[in-house]
């Protein structure tokens, strides 16, 4: 997707209240279709001349996907292309402007077993679109089935039909789209988004359709496609009379002698995320180990909750990553607790809880989620889908539940900004916002790689970033530097890519 596709996903819901609201300020709902049949045939066309081909095979739905469909058959046929339709349902039953499309269509009309796919340059899937939230079966499980073993490319209208366009969800089967491209209009869909979905999109054209952007004042949409457009105001800029107490104090917390390293990729992502000063606290038996590998980052010493309340009592310290490798036994728990407690409304202290401070809490949530509403501390909980599913055992992570809703209903739950990662990580706050990563390659599977991301949220923390962009924003810089580096990255690597990150935000900032 382009880079500047905007920020707003919409559900399948919201996108009906946008086509309503536009319908209502007198734009004509078959006006609506006819652009969108429009946008669909210009780019069906232009895939039929890349590929020599001139023979299109149209799948058309009960409904107003299908009405698209209509559409955009009609306008190929017209510019000289073999069009043949197939009609999921008998189209005279058709209502309003997807019956106007079918009646404007000129051609022949066969039911959908009577067109074969493999016989076409060109599969257009106007089956069903984005608010399709059950399975596929009977006939339309048949022909989606059919168009896949077609090996044909496909053009989807909307999604892939079968694709939830609200979750990323799959129920039975989808068509494959990912071997070309799918079409949508207005704003994209959490389900563009979100894995499985976005694996079978392909490349996602977003087309407007006159559907003016002032109707999402009145929808008012929480969801976002993570990008600088929903954090750029919130990230810190250097000052020309700032110092590097002025850009705060991040501490990073360290595991025993034998598991330090992930302290320390945590602490030197901190310091590149514009952190003023890092200390990396580690048991006295690691100060060694620590010592030798650090230059920029300070050491501090720390056994136990006694002496991280000695150090805390430094107001000057004013964010901490605390998990990463430091093990899971009680200790744990205790210095998590420490460390809430130690948060005033004076001093409201950053803390991302990553690795061991969540699976220390695994099956007691509400534990946790007691002390940190009783704590002013900003906190981000920073799980994978195995954290997660250990930390939770209640609603917040039933299979049947997207993504998107287990986030929001775990940083409800807990009062804190979740960070859900993997390829499509989803950042939520607790008044209901959030935003889906789409810019995090392959690549970062990688050790270490979530350590590196817990510290670079610490340190725009540290800088007083509020948690939800904080977050955000370091899950999108976490995917540009991969991104940045290209193949071979490993954890290491990610800090180092992140100048070239910032420096490329920059200029788009002056620009």
């Amino acid at each position: 997707m382009s880079p500047d596709t905007p920020i707003e996903l919409l559900t399948p819901q919201e996108m009906g209240r946008a086509d309503a609201l536009t319908i209502a300020a007198g734009v004509p709902g078959y006006g609506l279709m006819l652009k969108a049949g429009r946008a669909v045939a210009a780019v069906a066309a232009d895939l039929l001349r890349a590929s020599g081909g001139g023979r299109a095979a149209v799948f058309c739905g009960p409904g107003n996907n299908g009405g698209d469909g209509y559409v955009a058959a009609r306008l190929l046929r017209e510019a000289g292309f073999e069009v043949v339709v197939g009609a999921l349902g008998d189209p005279r039953f058709l209502r309003g402007d997807a019956k106007n499309a079918f009646e404007d269509w000129p051609g022949e009309t066969r039911a959908v077993e009577d067109v074969d796919p493999a016989a076409a340059d060109l599969v257009i899937d106007a089956l069903f679109g984005a608010g399709l939230s059950r399975p596929l079966d009977g006939r339309a499980l048949a022909t989606v089935e059919r168009i896949n073993a077609s090996g044909k490319p496909a053009l989807a209208v909307d999604v892939p039909s079968g694709l939830d366009g609200a979750t990323g969800a799959i129920g039975s089967v989808a068509v494959r789209a990912e071997k070309q491209k799918t079409v949508t209009f207005f704003r994209l869909k959490p389900g563009h988004v979100l894995l499985p979905g976005r694996a079978v999109c392909g490349e996602i054209l977003l087309r407007q359709i006159g559907i003016e952007p002032a109707v999402l004042t009145e929808i008012a949409p929480k969801t976002f496609l993570n990008g600088p457009d929903l954090w750029r105001a919130a990230r810190p800029q250097p000052r020309i009379d700032g110092h590097k107490y002025t850009r705060g104090h991040l501490l990073i917390a360290s595991g025993p002698m034998t598991r330090t390293g992930a302290a320390r990729l945590a602490a030197r992502a901190g310091l590149r995320a514009g952190a003023g000063l890092v200390t990396l606290v580690s048991p006295a038996d690691a100060l060694a180990v620590n010592a030798a590998q650090l230059t920029a980052i300070m050491l501090r010493a720390a056994d136990g909750a006694a002496q991280w309340r000695e150090l805390l009592a430094d107001r000057r310290f004013n964010a901490c990553v605390f998990g990463p490798a430091f093990g899971t036994g009680p200790d744990t728990r205790v210095l998590a607790e420490t460390l809430l407690a130690a948060a005033t409304p004076e001093r409201p202290l950053g803390l991302v809880l990553d690795a061991d401070a969540l699976t220390a809490y695994a099956g007691d949530s509400a534990s946790l989620a007691r002390r940190i509403t009783a704590s002013a501390a900003r906190v981000v909980l920073t799980p994978h889908e195995g954290e997660f599913a250990r930390l939770f055992n209640d609603k917040t992570s039933a299979a049947s539940a997207s993504k998107l809703d287990r986030a929001r209903a775990a940083a409800q739950v807990m009062g804190a900004t979740i960070v859900l990662k993997g390829p499509d990580t989803v950042v939520a706050s607790p008044d209901g916002r959030a935003a889906i990563a789409a810019n995090a390659p392959p690549t970062l599977a990688t050790a270490g790689s979530g350590d590196v991301l817990a510290g670079m949220i610490g340190g725009l923390l540290a800088q007083d970033m509020p948690a939800f962009e904080a977050a955000a924003c370091a899950v999108w810089l976490h995917g540009e530097a991969a991104r940045a580096f290209g193949p071979g990255l490993i954890a290491e690597d990610l800090p180092e890519a992140l100048p070239g990150v910032f420096a490329e935000l920059t200029s788009e900032d002056l620009s």
